[in-house]
């Protein structure tokens, strides 16, 4: 039925071209962390709509009739790519028959994304989690608007310069405050393999309960693996995810005190989804700042007041003294 729905939608759908200067593009968005890059290179220039909200799972996300619609109306689609959106993968190559469909991880060099031995066909998709290499899609995305407004280059490619500079600070602020957490305690046990990225720009080593999609289930053995760890590395807490199940992190920490060592979780992170709308842990900044103060302070580290904003308007003012002298 799905199938006969978007042969339908697609025979009525936009074939994109260069748009009219004054006329927004319409943008669809996969994921909130998708729309957050795109929002800011577009800027005024686009209409941008988001398929997955809050607390969705876009490893098992499946596009409903209403997505269709939206998808057909669109001038452009952008995705995550890298498999992240796997359930959707065959209706975004149908419409890439049609518009353009742009994987906004594309561009990046294949010897920075992360792949493990035993799937190597299948690099790690939660890119976002580098705010430096998440921030780099900004120039794919550039691209991509200005074969819509060619007239427009020279703002796109200011947007794009402004948004890696603010992945930049963020990944600076990022690796100051955790340097606070003990050598001993930086270990990070989460609900699925989602925070490699952020492990490695942190030097902080990453154990997902699960695998890099939320489709593979965690095993008894996997439980328990983790469940020495914790115990052998005296771990002082454990994570679990808005869009994940928490009931194996659970389990780890009552394998835990039957062993006599007291675990706790340490917080929520926000893993394949940002935080609700309207909020600060709503946007692309405010949820790496959210899981950086929450894993930072659970495993002993220290966090300064106000956050990663607190620290953005410092630098800014502090650089904006620079260049009046």
């Amino acid at each position: 039925m799905i199938q006969l729905i978007i042969t339908c939608v697609l025979s009525l759908a936009n074939v994109a071209s260069p748009q009219e200067s004054n006329k927004p593009v319409q943008v669809v968005c996969t994921t909130a962390m998708v729309a957050d890059v795109v929002s800011a290179v577009a800027g005024s220039n686009a209409t941008v709509t988001t398929l997955m909200g809050p607390g969705i799972d876009p490893h098992l996300y499946q596009a409903t009739r209403d997505d269709l619609k939206k998808l057909a109306a669109a001038d452009i689609i952008f995705q995550t790519g890298l498999d992240l959106e796997g359930r959707m993968a065959k209706v975004l190559r149908q419409f890439g028959t049609t518009k353009p469909v742009i994987e906004i991880t594309a561009d990046i060099p294949r010897d920075q994304l992360l792949v493990e031995a035993d799937s190597k066909d299948h690099p790690d998709p939660h890119v976002w989690m580098d705010p430096t290499l998440w921030s780099s899609t900004a120039d794919t995305v550039a691209v991509a608007m200005t074969k819509l407004h060619p007239d427009r280059i020279s703002e796109y490619q200011v947007n794009a310069s402004r948004y890696k500079a603010n992945g930049k600070l963020m990944a600076d602020y990022a690796r100051m405050v955790s340097q606070s957490i003990p050598r001993d305690r930086r270990i990070l046990i989460t609900s699925h393999d989602a925070f490699g990225y952020l492990g490695r720009s942190l030097d902080i080593q990453v154990r997902g309960i699960q695998g890099l999609s939320t489709e593979s289930e965690a095993g008894l053995k996997d439980i328990n693996t983790l469940v020495d760890l914790v115990v052998k590395k005296n771990i002082p807490a454990v994570f679990i995810e808005s869009t994940v199940p928490s009931r194996s992190v659970k389990a780890i920490v009552e394998g835990a005190a039957a062993r006599g060592h007291t675990v706790v979780i340490g917080g929520e992170l926000y893993s394949d989804a940002m935080g609700p709308e309207g909020t600060y842990e709503g946007t692309y900044q405010g949820m790496l700042d959210h899981n950086i103060t929450t894993i930072t302070r659970a495993l002993g580290g220290s966090v300064p007041n106000g956050g990663f904003r607190q620290f953005k308007a410092e630098s800014m003012a502090g650089s904006d003294g620079q260049s009046t002298r």
